[in-house]
This record gives C-alpha cells, sequence and structure tokens, in this order.
C-alpha cells in the first residue's frame, strides 16, 4: 500500500508555495503577448526590466500612479467573474496618467488573497493582459501574496503600478485653459471603479435586488451591469492634434464636484449643464431609492461621465467629431470650482 506524502507544513497553514509555481508557470504565454523589444528578461525575476525608447522626444518626463478597485470586487465575489476586474484596474491606472499627456510604457499587479484559486488567478491576469494589450502596455511583473486568516474565504486584493511617459513640452497641466475654453465630457460605462460601497448598500440591502437578474427599468443582470469594465480613454486623448487639448480630468472618487476642479487655474470655475447628456439608468435607481440629493450623487459617481477634456472653444467641433464625446459645458470666470446647473441642489 502506496503510503500518500505528508501535506508541508506552510501548506498545512494555508501557504501553498508548490501550488503557487504551478500556477505562475502557466502565466508566460499571456503576460509575454503584452511585451515589444522594449522589455527585457522574464516574468518571474525580483524586478521587471523595461527599456524605453525616448527618441522623439524633447524632454521626456516619467509619470507614475497606483491604484485598485475598491469594493467592486464584492461585486466580483458574488458572481464568480474575474475578468474584467483586471481591466479595469489597468484602465483607471492608464486614465490616471493619460489626464498629465502621458502614455503608458509599463504595468506592474499585486494580488494579495486568502488563498490561491488558480481559476481566479488566470481570470485577473487574463484581464490584465488584455487591457495591457490594447492600451500599449506591457505587463512586466507583479506580486501574488497568500495570507490566510487576512481575508475572509474566497475573497483577494488587487492593486497596480503604471509608469508612463510624457513630453515636457507637451505635458497638461491645466495652465492652458482660459475663459471661454468648452468643456467635453466623454461617456462612461457604468459605475467604473467608484462608489460601490454606497451602490451596494441601496441596490443590495435597501432594495433586496438579485446581482442575477435585472433591476428595474434595466435589461442587463445587476451584477453584470455593475461589472461592466472601466474604460480606457487615453487612445481617444492621444488622437487630438497637440494643442488642441487645454486640460483633462479623470473623473472617479470625488466625480465631477471634486476631480474636475484638480486641473483649473485660479478665477476659472466649469459650468456644467447636466440636461447636456443623459445620466445612465443604474444612477438614477441608486438616487431614487435612497433619496441622494444631487451634489452628493455628483460627488460620488461620474454620472455618465467618464473622463472630461477642455478644449479651446473655437475647435470643439473638430474634438467633437475626433472624440465622439458631448459637449457639457464652458469655463466662466470665478471660483476654481465647479458648478452644475439643472440638478435643483448645486
Amino acid at each position: 500500500m502506496k503510503i500518500p506524502p505528508k501535506q508541508k507544513a506552510y501548506a498545512a497553514a494555508g501557504v501553498d508555495v508548490d501550488l503557487g509555481n504551478k500556477v505562475k508557470k502557466g502565466i508566460h504565454a499571456l503576460v509575454s503577448a503584452t511585451h515589444g523589444p522594449e522589455v527585457l528578461g522574464k516574468i518571474g525575476g525580483f524586478g521587471g526590466l523595461f527599456r524605453p525608447d525616448f527618441r522623439g522626444m524633447k524632454d521626456p518626463v516619467l509619470v507614475s500612479s497606483v491604484d485598485g478597485v475598491g469594493t467592486k470586487l464584492k461585486i466580483a465575489f458574488a458572481v464568480n467573474r474575474h475578468d474584467t476586474i483586471g481591466q479595469d484596474l489597468v484602465n483607471h491606472c492608464i486614465n490616471d496618467i493619460a489626464v498629465i499627456g502621458a502614455r503608458p510604457l509599463f504595468f506592474l499587479d499585486y494580488i494579495g488573497g486568502e488563498k490561491l484559486d488558480p481559476i481566479v488567478f488566470r481570470q485577473i491576469l487574463k484581464g490584465f493582459a488584455k487591457a495591457c494589450k490594447e492600451g500599449g502596455c506591457a505587463l512586466i511583473g507583479g506580486e501574488t501574496a497568500q495570507m490566510p486568516g487576512m481575508y475572509q474565504s474566497g475573497e483577494y486584493d488587487v492593486a497596480g503600478t503604471i509608469v508612463g511617459v510624457v513630453d515636457k513640452p507637451k505635458m497638461l497641466d491645466g495652465s492652458k485653459i482660459k475663459l471661454g475654453d468648452v468643456i467635453i465630457g466623454l461617456r462612461g460605462n457604468g459605475l467604473h471603479t467608484n462608489g460601490y460601497s454606497l451602490a451596494r448598500k441601496v441596490l443590495l440591502e435597501t432594495m433586496g435586488l438579485s446581482l442575477d437578474k435585472p433591476a428595474p427599468g434595466m435589461s442587463v443582470p445587476l451584477g453584470k451591469e455593475l461589472l461592466k469594465v472601466h474604460p480606457n480613454y487615453q487612445p481617444i486623448m492621444a488622437s487630438l492634434p497637440h494643442g488642441m487639448l487645454h486640460g483633462a480630468a479623470h473623473i472617479t472618487g470625488g466625480g465631477l464636484l471634486d476631480n474636475l476642479p484638480r486641473v483649473l487655474p485660479d478665477g476659472c470655475r466649469a459650468l456644467i449643464a447636466k440636461s447636456s447628456w443623459k445620466v445612465p439608468t443604474i444612477f438614477n435607481i441608486i438616487q431614487s431609492a435612497a433619496d441622494i440629493p444631487d451634489d452628493e450623487m455628483f460627488q460620488v459617481f461620474n454620472m455618465g461621465i467618464g473622463m472630461v477634456l477642455v478644449i479651446p472653444a473655437k475647435r470643439a467641433p473638430e474634438a467633437l467629431k475626433l472624440t465622439k464625446g458631448v459637449l457639457i459645458g464652458k469655463i466662466t470666470e470665478g471660483p476654481r470650482d465647479v458648478v452644475i446647473e439643472g440638478t435643483g441642489g448645486i
């Protein structure tokens, strides 16, 4: 009779190193699809190697950002779908550096969980790789940590760091924004990666809705709606002729009210017309069910506008054609803030 091998002590404690190594061996082909000639070495080293090509730039400046996807993860856990989470994280990070005028160079990820589930891990990595490839960004490394006792069973957290580059003469800092400029909004795709704590409380607790059925007035299951991928707006922004874009703001946590002022010069106010775009149904459901005032909605959620571009008024027709965006406002004289007309409370 063959005696089964004794389980290793570390695995018995909840950390299976051998399983981790086995799972990681299968990701090389997935990750290498995001690599160009700038990437040196292989996945699995102590550090990712990237040799950038800055030819054609007068004064290259590296731009970096780090972020997570917040409690949107709770929806992924509940419906057991994890590929969109990886895309959310990469695209969110790309957008954060795009508003400075940067293009992405490389991305690194961190996944920490209660236990390594090979199927879940591969889904997350597939999402990272898909978004990196589509965004022209190399996935050059990461860290996976098994931490029993730190997370609830079946749960994990993800974070990502991105590094990009911008030529300093083309860097966006908002200083070119002036009175009379127009504001173009790029449409969103649902909640993106912000406001999920409030959304979950209202939709799942207050309303008692099911994730596998459509919410009232909607056609897709609520879980699918809440896992819609956060778009990458950088390619659209990069397609604009040099000098057209005076400033940009990624509408994440803080909404239009807190994010747009971050790029406004002193003496400039953003006047936004709510009636200029149709607020997606999911936001109206949340607001109505919990009787949330307009000002809070526009501070917690993107309300259907994922990226804001500030453009010279004379170039608005050209910019609208190139971006397929919507004209939502203008820059007026006033304190460095945002006024949203037509909300009844702002």
